[in-house]
């Protein structure tokens, strides 16, 4: 009897399906836990993808101008719609609406949004200090982000993990996402220049802001006195740090340049007014073949530099310009401008009415009278007609060489081949909304910008400090899209 218990003690034999026994349900736990892990995993990234492309979609059309946000909400609603799985609705469609634009925390089908003015860094919440202004007129020029939330789902776990807590409710929680992008614009090939924004006081201007003069012939008229004098306020000038350098040669090369090597982005420019008396007015005039130290380079003129010249010495680039407007004119000032009586701008913007008919007249004498196509055109227009009337690029049919009453063509002086790659007479640079960031001036960094313009520079610089331009675009969609070229707008996500 002894031994057959003893046999039986040592018998191994089933002790397989007894250890299987005590382990399945372990097994079966971690198989459905994995399920359930799966399964969450699934449903939280098709809800972040959501959610990121519904805050990538509305941060593309956040460009600072009125209606952004509005622009914003559409984009949302029309141009996303992802799907999940997984939840307790089973599959399910992601979807936003329109309510209108004006709010700036809503919600739409099931997701909500908050546009942002700035964002703090990755360890921090983001709280209300950094929501845009609840007035859309202030509101959307400031806001760069969009945070975007997406409304909770329930999940059903199938492992029982009400077993654990004795709470059948833990069976069951909520999965959302939330994604923050943001809007940023940047340029290359620009100058390392910027304007205090003329437009920035609507009241000296006649209430007319920078986007409506933009996408006004009349407005664009107006010839603009940019001036370096020191101070920050709307109308003058100064510089943007530069790869270059800011010293006076990197300056003067750097506006001479034919093709420019700077990057700014529209988000924050870094501000350094370098030495500028010498190399605006030697830079700049460069474009008109009359720079001493570019004569004969690269960096040649525009091929349509008609000003007004009467004689230069290829020499030294002294010029001696008519005084006769019967015999040779450049594009002239307004004529509030002429007498000194300007009084928008404090003084220092026209009305527009250059006397276009004078200079056609006087400069293309055998051409009888003044275009109907240029009646009421800006000097930039007349200045392009003088390249190619007919606007066809494949015809010859310039007329800059066409000589006026005193004998001056608009073909660059001393044999200088002109640049054709680019428009040499346009200066681009950051337009800042200086009165508004008040409190900086000399080296700044971060400033944001306004819009990144385009300017016709009309006549050479004769005292070194003052730039005489008239408006021709800007960036964004308060532009009329001929410096899309220069842009690199993109959407990014940044949490």
């Amino acid at each position: 009897m002894l031994r057959t218990v003893r046999a039986f003690w040592h018998d191994q034999r089933g002790i397989a399906l007894i250890l299987v026994s005590v382990t399945l349900p372990a097994l079966i736990g971690f198989s459905l836990l994995a399920i359930d892990m799966s399964r969450v995993n699934n449903l939280h990234n098709d809800l972040q993808k959501g959610a990121d492309a519904f805050a990538l979609a509305g941060a593309a059309e956040l460009d600072g101008t009125t209606g952004a946000w509005a622009r914003a909400e559409r984009a949302m609603a029309k141009l996303v719609k992802n799907e999940s799985n997984f939840s307790t609705s089973g599959r399910f469609f992601l979807a936003s609406d329109q309510p209108g634009g004006t709010v700036r925390c809503n919600s739409a089908g099931n997701i909500s949004w908050c546009f942002l003015k700035t964002i703090p860094n990755d360890n921090l919440p983001i709280t209300t200090t950094n929501y845009a202004n609840t007035d859309p007129i202030a509101g959307e020029p400031e806001t760069r982000f969009i945070q975007v939330t997406v409304a909770p789902l329930g999940f059903s776990a199938i492992f029982p993990a009400s077993y654990l807590t004795g709470n059948s409710a833990n069976n069951s929680f909520n999965i959302g996402a939330v994604a923050v992008a943001g809007f940023k614009s940047s340029v290359c090939d620009y100058t390392p220049v910027f304007m205090c924004n003329p437009y920035e006081d609507t009241s000296l201007t006649g209430g007319v802001t920078l986007e409506q003069a933009a996408n006004s012939q009349a407005y664009r008229r107006r010839q603009i006195l940019l001036r370096d004098n020191g101070s920050y306020q709307p109308g003058n000038f100064a510089f943007l740090s530069s790869p270059d350098g800011n010293g006076s040669p990197a300056l003067e090369a750097s506006l001479a340049r034919v093709k420019p090597v700077g990057c700014y982005a529209q988000d924050g420019v870094d501000t350094d007014p370098g030495q500028s008396t010498g190399p605006v007015q030697d830079g700049l005039n460069a474009r008109f073949g009359i720079s001493k130290n570019y004569i004969g380079t690269a960096n040649g003129p525009a091929a349509n530099v008609r000003m007004g010249l009467k004689s230069i010495s290829c020499n030294n680039a002294k010029t001696d310009f008519e005084t006769d407007p019967t015999k040779g004119v450049g594009l002239e000032r307004d004529s509030c401008q002429i007498t000194g009586t300007c009084t928008l701008m404090g003084g220092r913007m026209g009305t527009g009415d250059w006397n276009s008919s004078r200079y056609w007249t006087v400069n293309h004498p055998t051409r009888g009278a003044l275009p109907a196509s240029l009646v009421g055109a800006t000097r930039y227009e007349m200045y392009r007609y003088e390249l190619d009337p007919d606007g066809n690029p494949l015809t010859n049919d310039s007329i800059v060489s066409d000589a006026s009453v005193g004998g001056e063509t608009g073909t660059p002086s001393c044999s200088q081949t002109p640049v054709t790659t680019v428009d040499r007479r346009i200066l681009y640079g950051a337009i800042i909304d200086c009165n508004a960031i008040g409190g900086f001036n000399g080296r700044a960094d971060n400033i944001p910008v306004r819009a990144f313009g385009s300017f016709f520079i009309t006549e050479p610089i004769k005292d070194s400090k003052d730039i005489y331009v008239e408006l021709v675009d800007i960036t964004g969609k308060g532009g009329r899209g001929t410096l899309d070229n220069f842009l690199r707008d993109e959407a990014q996500l940044y949490r």
